[in-house]
């Protein structure tokens, strides 16, 4: 009697999947390009911390490397150009905000929402990916935690120092996030992560993470929910 090979679920070498993870893969070099950048420059302006954030940064310098190999591994060239675009106007908003002092803003859209993006799009995209890239992006995902530690830390010793901020921060920036999803939604489905598992897993570990900052649930869940409407 004749065996069935298993056909793989995905083709990781069909134009169409190179297509998507040409700006999939540009995507996560460039977020980690961002927080290697914005880490060093934290680490000027938060003093007693120069060193953890030094260290985050070259880490997220590794991660760069990693993904990089990842898209040489599939033999695709990263679209550099869109992924700056992706990220123009959290770049833009956290440079903004480092220029005028507001510290707490730039490690909520580093610490929190760009490391709760990251964790999430990691998260979702491991079990569908082929064998290089989920080793390597495994391996990422532990060393991001640790990220958002450091941010949440911060942010609950300063918590009542900061709350405002924050919460005005949060309402800037949040929405962002539902639209960076929304740009990404069909390349991000190629790859077969879809974007309903993509939202659920960052309002969960976006919640905790304010959660544990000294949040309500109250709160928690107001933030959480603004800019939802465009998703």
């Amino acid at each position: 009697m004749p065996t069935l090979e298993a056909s793989p679920v995905m083709d990781f070498q069909s134009e169409t999947y190179k297509d998507a993870y040409s700006r999939i893969n540009a995507i996560v070099i460039e977020g980690e390009m961002e927080a290697n950048d914005n880490y060093k420059q934290l680490a000027e302006h938060l003093d007693g911390h120069k060193d953890e954030l030094i260290k985050l940064a070259r880490m997220e310098n590794r991660h760069m490397k990693g993904f990089q190999a990842c898209g040489r591994n599939l033999s695709v060239t990263p679209d550099m150009p869109f992924a700056k675009d992706f990220f123009a106007q959290l770049h833009d908003n956290f440079q903004v905000a480092l220029a005028e002092g507001n510290i707490v803003t730039c490690l909520l859209i580093q610490s929190l929402i760009i490391e709760t993006f990251a964790i999430s799009a990691y998260n979702i995209y491991i079990p569908v990916a082929d064998a290089f890239a989920r080793k390597i992006t495994e391996g990422v995902v532990k060393d991001e935690y640790m990220h958002l530690n450091f941010g949440e830390e911060w942010l609950k010793a300063n918590f009542e120092a900061s709350k405002a901020e924050l919460e005005a921060a949060n309402r800037a920036n949040l929405p962002l996030i539902w639209k960076m999803l929304n740009q990404v939604e069909e390349d991000a489905a190629v790859l077969g992560m879809e974007k309903d598992a993509l939202v659920e897993d960052f309002m969960i570990t976006y919640g905790e993470a304010l959660a544990n900052i000294g949040f309500t649930s109250r709160e928690v869940m107001k933030l959480s929910a603004q800019g939802l409407a465009s998703v």
